[in-house]
């Protein structure tokens, strides 16, 4: 497997949840890593968390869904740590409920950020890859990107795009060498289904941490640049 060792990766939704468990994840790999999300102070805090790592490490407050901001902040992370060659579209959010009560406004936002989100973030970036020869896309998406269920119309459509989009551009851009990767976890306990710090040492063990999804992105990101895993499903074992 490759070192990791002196890249440079950017991460969306970085300030919490899944995003600050794989910022950590690759801080530990020797990655220099630039954080970007909604909230500036929660970015703040993984930066200073992340001190003294001996990697460089940059905040960037951007909102995805509007890609002039994307391009704002990629610009500042790419100014103080360089060219990105790993980005992992992680920003997402979920609005649930009955088809007929979610409203056009609740759809538009859904689209707007876990859709649109990624489409801007990799619009960013993948010019840099292409003239280097080499990158890595990581899409987070969902097992609602998968199969739907019910009261999750916005949020399933929003992540069959996600996983619709990532097959496209992987079987585009393959031949510059660069990967495209979507994974589709189940329910990861972290504050987007009302998880976190709070949990009893029973759940840790039942329900998939973001830890653990982190340690899946490192893990195919040291593949051998000549494979990749397309897409990976991914399950707690068994949380009754």
């Amino acid at each position: 497997m490759r070192s990791l060792s002196g890249k440079t990766a950017l991460i969306t939704g970085a300030g919490r949840g899944i995003g600050r468990a794989i910022a950590f994840a690759l801080v530990n790999e020797g990655v220099n890593v630039g954080l970007v999300g909604k909230t500036h102070s929660n970015l703040e805090k993984v930066a200073e968390e992340l001190k003294g790592s001996g990697v460089k490490v940059v905040a960037a407050s951007a909102d995805v869904s509007d890609g002039s901001s994307v391009k704002r902040a990629i610009h500042q992370v790419k100014e103080n740590i360089g060219t990105i060659d790993i980005l992992i579209n992680n920003a997402g959010i979920g609005k649930f409920g009955g088809f007929l009560e979610l409203t056009e406004s609740d759809w538009q936002e859904v689209l707007n950020v876990n859709v649109m989100g990624v489409y801007h973030a990799t619009q960013a970036v993948l010019p840099d890859m292409i003239e280097q020869q080499s990158g890595d896309i990581i899409n987070i998406s969902s097992t609602s990107g998968l199969r739907g269920s019910e009261g999750s119309s916005a949020y399933s459509a929003s992540k069959f795009a996600v996983l619709g989009l990532s097959e496209a551009l992987m079987k585009e851009v393959r031949k510059e060498n660069v990967r495209v990767q979507a994974l589709t976890p189940s329910k990861v306990i972290t504050d987007f289904f009302g998880g976190g710090t709070e949990q009893s040492d029973e759940d840790v063990e039942r329900f998939m941490q973001a830890e653990d999804l982190a340690d899946v992105v490192v893990s195919q990101l040291k593949l051998h640049p000549r494979m990749f895993i397309k897409n990976a499903e991914l399950w707690a074992t068994n949380p009754k």
